[in-house]
């Protein structure tokens, strides 16, 4: 099954998650934290509009959504008519945007950071995660990685997406939310800038890169068993759902500015069909 086109018209799609029968995502340069279902044919709705410009989502125990504000560097709670609160400002730790997320179980969140004027073309600086508890207390859990992005947590590993540094890091993920143990997870092939990931159950990893337009399944040591090709489109997120599990969902784009994906919004959402 090649890939289909299950939403259009996006100006750039961040941040896709799966969760309770819908595919959740960021329109990142349009503002928007989009819930889509599959049911009737397909259903998107705005859930949230964030003027930050929304980023990597995840979920407390208790089901309230959060949501990274990229630009005003902090990170929201949404409540179910759509408001958001600040969880947490985090704008001591950067100039520049924050971006991925993922949540533990515990409702803790691990943000990833840009480091540098990506969109400026300013120069290359390593940077940092930053963990936020429940409470909204925070502090830097690791430093030195090279655009630290897409991340995923399977049992206690947490695994980063470094799309400079071209490979996927993992860290131990302690009780207390600390990060020790630092090592590659896996190098990957020359050319592949990592940007978003999602976790197979196996312990496998989807990998979206822009720089090479295509989703790539990667085991722990970097052996590469399937890739999706996104065509002339840059791959830019990924996530697993539908039914089984076994749908693979893909932010794609044309554009990577902010101000070009928002005047021709040609984002889209695609989703191809994995063998079982």
């Amino acid at each position: 099954m090649g890939l289909q086109t299950v939403i259009d018209g996006l100006a750039f799609a961040e941040g896709l998650r799966w969760r309770d029968g819908q595919l959740w995502f960021s329109d990142m340069h349009a503002g928007e934290v989009h819930a889509w279902s599959p049911a009737g044919g397909g259903n998107d709705r705005v859930v949230a509009r964030v003027e930050g410009s929304p980023s990597g989502l995840g979920w407390t125990p208790d089901g309230d959504l959060l949501v990274v504000s990229m630009n005003d560097r902090r990170l929201l709670r949404i409540d179910p008519s759509g408001n958001a609160s600040a969880l947490a400002d985090l704008s001591a730790y950067t100039p520049y945007p924050i971006n991925d997320m993922t949540v533990d179980g515990h409702g803790r969140a691990y943000i990833g950071c840009f480091g540098f004027d990506l969109h400026g073309r300013g120069e290359l600086q390593p940077s940092i995660v930053i963990s936020v508890e429940p409470d909204g207390s925070h502090r830097i859990a690791a430093a030195d990685l090279l655009f630290p992005n897409g991340m995923v947590i399977s049992g206690d590993t947490l695994v980063v997406a470094e799309s400079f540094g071209g490979r996927l890091s993992a860290f131990t993920l302690r009780e207390d939310g600390s990060l020790s143990e630092r090592r590659v997870w896996a190098a990957l092939p020359e050319g592949v800038s990592p940007d978003g990931i999602c976790l197979e159950p196996d312990g496998a990893v989807w990998v979206a890169s822009p720089t090479t337009r295509e989703c790539l399944r990667v085991l722990e040591g970097g052996e590469v068993t399937d890739r999706v090709a996104t065509g002339d489109r840059m791959s830019i997120a990924c996530a697993l759902g539908g039914n089984d599990g076994r749908d693979l969902f893909i932010a794609t784009s044309s554009h990577l500015s902010p101000s070009s994906a928002a005047q021709h919004r040609e984002g889209r959402i695609e989703v191809t069909r994995l063998a079982s």
